[in-house]
């Protein structure tokens, strides 16, 4: 899942920052709601958190703004202000939810799983093609019965096909959900990644479900009749 974290406080986004990616997210940050909106229209992130109090244009023009333009990912406000005027002004902004500060590490990531579950399309809380499962609150994944330990990134490349079964993602589509803008590591780590999936997934349950789809990129394949 890729994250805009967008917070003013450069010591708190880079904290939230090195919780998310610790989660397995991959995260981007933005100080101001002019990059904030920059960045939201050259991305299709999955999940938005925005800090209300932001130099520039604040989190509620930041959330109109980006709702007029069509970009509808959840959107988890962030502020100080606890009057219900405030929340009731960001949700009407087009916000899934506010989280007042201080707030606890595991209430932020419990609600952004959950404005994810809620978005524009339909998410179950577990995520299920064929008997290959993923909890995304657990951080656990299944093969029929059989738990398969995954790392932070395996685990997010595999909820990415989970997420669009049968569908063919291309590696640039990859990298723009489970990597972040910093990334300048070796090109073919998309292809590196699925290897690994592939030796803990398919190969020791005798499956071939992740697909290599030629001068394309690569399909979680869906059982016969689904």
């Amino acid at each position: 899942m890729r994250v805009l974290v967008v917070e003013d406080d450069i010591r708190m986004g880079v904290l939230l920052r090195r919780g998310l990616a610790e989660e397995g997210y991959a995260v981007d940050l933005a100080t101001d709601g002019q990059n904030a909106i920059w960045q939201v229209s050259e991305c299709a992130y999955d999940v938005i958190v925005l800090d209300v109090m932001i130099p520039g244009y604040d989190g509620f023009e930041v959330c109109r703004r980006m709702r007029a333009a069509g970009r509808w990912a959840p959107v988890l406000m962030l502020t100080a202000r606890d009057a219900v005027a405030d929340r009731v002004r960001g949700l009407d902004a087009g916000a899934d939810d506010y989280l007042v500060k201080p707030f606890s590490f595991s209430e932020l990531t419990a609600r952004l799983r959950a404005v994810v579950r809620r978005g524009a399309h339909e998410r179950p809380a577990v995520l299920q093609v064929g008997d290959l499962r993923l909890d995304p609150a657990s951080r656990q994944a299944w093969r029929a019965f059989a738990e398969i330990e995954l790392t932070a990134k395996e685990f997010a490349v595999l909820e990415l096909f989970l997420r669009h079964p049968g569908e063919v993602l291309t590696r640039t589509q990859i990298l723009d959900h489970v990597w972040d803008f910093a990334y300048d590591g070796v090109s073919n780590v998309v292809d590196q990644y699925v290897g690994l999936l592939r030796r803990k997934i398919d190969q020791p349950f005798g499956r071939s479900d992740l697909q290599t789809v030629r001068g394309f990129g690569y399909r979680l394949r869906e059982p016969r009749g689904g």
